[in-house]
């Protein structure tokens, strides 16, 4: 038997280390001295220690190494190591996106200076009950006119509207335009309500992932932020997979500046395949 600072010094692994092992019941001492608390290691115990120490070295947490101590064996190893190796893609994917995205704004404080007003943000978006009008608007102005007769009628029928108020725009042209627009203004409710001729009440699926910007300042400006938002997708390996959004947070309704108005473009990607 070794004492427990031999022992350390045979393994390179520290004393604190090995108590810590006692501790939490992964790997403890063959024998203590009970009058002296000295702990004893066994050769015998080094099998069992070195499975430990490359669990721990190929990422398995301390936890997990305590219960595939119990559970592995020579047929399910293949399934533990399976499900670390894709644990591991995932992390070397996510710290990919994170280095794509310092490159980004490295190589954009390069050519323009230091400008952090367009943050892209990824999102989950929720699914959500909404009360939709689904309309062909000939320019942005006609927005002035629809919202309120929207806002109207979910009065009228005492539609409850959803808490965080979720009222956004779904764009399904699939580009750009300024005229002859094919839009659909939602405001998120608790519950579906009656339809009428132009309000339908329908349910939109959740977004497992949606690039999104702010943008504060009037509508006519927007086109900043999709600018912004769509190069930053094209750089970093995403790809648009629906129609993009409009979130409305502040507007003509509580700020009386358009330049205080608050909007956050949402558009749902996936990476490419």
């Amino acid at each position: 038997m070794y004492k427990i600072g031999n022992f350390s010094k045979m393994n390179k692994i520290t004393v604190k280390t090995l108590r810590h092992y006692d501790k939490i019941g992964l790997f403890k001492p063959i024998y203590v001295d009970e009058k002296t608390g000295y702990r004893y290691y066994s050769s015998s115990q080094l099998p069992r220690l070195h499975k430990i120490l490359a669990l721990k070295n190929i990422g398995f947490s301390l936890d997990e190494i305590k219960k595939a101590m119990k559970e592995i064996t020579t047929e399910n190893m293949a399934t533990y190591l399976e499900d670390k190796r894709v644990e591991i893609l995932k992390k070397i994917q996510n710290e990919s996106l994170k280095l794509s995205q310092v490159n980004t704004y490295l190589k954009k404080i390069k050519q323009e200076g230091f400008n952090m007003e367009y943050n892209i943000v990824l999102k989950e978006l929720p699914e959500v009950i909404v009360a939709s009008m689904r309309t062909t608007i000939p320019n942005y102005d006609a927005f002035y006119k629809i919202y309120p007769e929207m806002g109207k009628y979910m009065e009228k029928e005492k539609v409850e509207c959803r808490v965080p108020e979720y009222c956004f725009t779904i764009y399904h042209d699939g580009e750009y335009k300024e005229r002859d627009i094919d839009v659909e203004i939602c405001e998120a409710v608790t519950d579906f309500g009656n339809d009428s001729e132009k309000v339908k009440f329908k349910k939109i699926k959740g977004v497992k992932t949606a690039a999104c910007v702010l943008h504060k300042g009037p509508y006519s400006n927007l086109g900043l932020a999709y600018g912004a938002v769509m190069e930053w997708i094209e750089n970093n390996g995403y790809e648009i997979i629906n129609s993009p959004r409009e979130s409305y947070i502040d507007g003509v309704w509580n700020k009386y500046d358009k330049n205080e108005w608050l909007t956050e473009v949402q558009i749902p990607i996936r990476l490419k395949k």
